[in-house]
């Protein structure tokens, strides 16, 4: 479905400047076009399997 797989791209653009930008949840929230930083944590979660800043926490502990 085309709408799920931009919903992706731009939860893995949002992981990409939370890791590699260091940007928070709430500005790379807004930056890949959501309005809603609690619908984005919600989707994030479900795409990635834990909240955002659990996500990228383990990440850079990991890199």
């Amino acid at each position: 479905n085309p709408l799920q797989y931009q919903k992706q791209l731009r939860l893995q653009e949002a992981r990409r400047l939370m890791i590699n930008e260091g940007l928070d949840v709430s500005s790379a929230c807004y930056r890949v076009g959501y309005e809603s930083p609690s619908q984005f944590s919600r989707e994030y979660g479900r795409h990635f399997g834990s909240p955002p800043s659990k996500d990228v926490r383990r990440l850079l502990r990991s890199a």
